[in-house]
């Protein structure tokens, strides 16, 4: 069931999502050569705990898949080729020329805020740079889509249209999806897909898009048995970028900025 959000909620949702951006602005200025992911997931959840928050994604385990172990960190960081559930670790050190996305959320006062960024650390290769850019592209033109009486696919289409403009690929088996008082909610917000199909948007629905692009031919995410972390097929890059927002009249809102 997809729930419309009271005014009250969506302003509970936007301290949550503030709270997520501020967490990214400051690990901006600590992903460097030489820092492990763990001391990212470190500083983020000490972060979010100074503010009267807690994590969203630690302990996290998915509804309806018995058996998983539940999420052991604060952040997903993931680097070059990982799209996606990279577990911080004191052994995982970020180097000269990489891409590292970092994906956060917080829980406070009833409400979660979700959002993700990609950092480039050093001098990349300018293909890579460009996936970035492009990656960063696709979440505005999707976001730009998410207004009341479009449908959902439009957010979608708007995605893969513009990664697919630059020969990347869409990474098919992870989506955004549905945001509010439980991390995910309904809908699924899939980053391809036709125009003027899926559910129609109304004023009050709050979602978490967030598109995943690769270079190269991969349109899945793959992991080993029993690992969070998600890679590439073929091995190559992939970039992501998410907000969470508000479907509003004319215009959508960004809850976490």
């Amino acid at each position: 069931m997809i729930t419309i959000k009271s005014e009250r909620e969506i302003e509970l949702m936007r301290e949550a999502g503030g709270l997520v951006a501020r967490v990214l602005d400051m690990l901006e200025k600590e992903i460097a050569p030489g820092v492990s992911t763990k001391r990212l997931d470190e500083l983020a959840e000490q972060f979010i705990r100074d503010h009267d928050a807690v994590p969203s994604f630690l302990n996290y385990a998915p509804k309806g898949e018995p058996g998983v172990t539940p999420y052991p960190a604060t952040l997903c960081v993931s680097i070059d080729n990982e799209v996606v559930h990279g577990v911080p670790s004191a052994r995982r050190i970020i180097g000269e020329g990489e891409i590292v996305s970092v994906d956060c959320g917080a829980y406070k006062s009833g409400y979660h805020g979700d959002s993700a960024r990609t950092y480039i650390v050093g001098e990349v290769d300018p293909a890579v740079r460009q996936l970035v850019e492009v990656t960063r592209e696709c979440l505005a033109l999707g976001i730009g889509q998410a207004v009341e009486g479009n449908r959902l696919h439009d957010i979608s289409a708007a995605i893969e249209k513009h990664a697919r403009a630059f020969g990347y690929s869409v990474i098919e088996n992870m989506v955004g999806h549905g945001i509010g008082s439980e991390l995910h909610e309904e809908p699924a917000v899939p980053n391809y897909g036709r125009p003027h199909t899926g559910v129609k948007l109304r004023s009050g629905m709050t979602l978490a898009i967030e598109p995943m692009i690769a270079i190269g031919r991969s349109r899945r995410a793959v992991s080993k048995r029993g690992a969070w972390v998600a890679v590439t097929e073929d091995g190559r890059h992939s970039a992501h970028f998410e907000h969470t927002i508000a479907i509003r009249k004319g215009a959508p809102e960004i809850l976490t900025k």
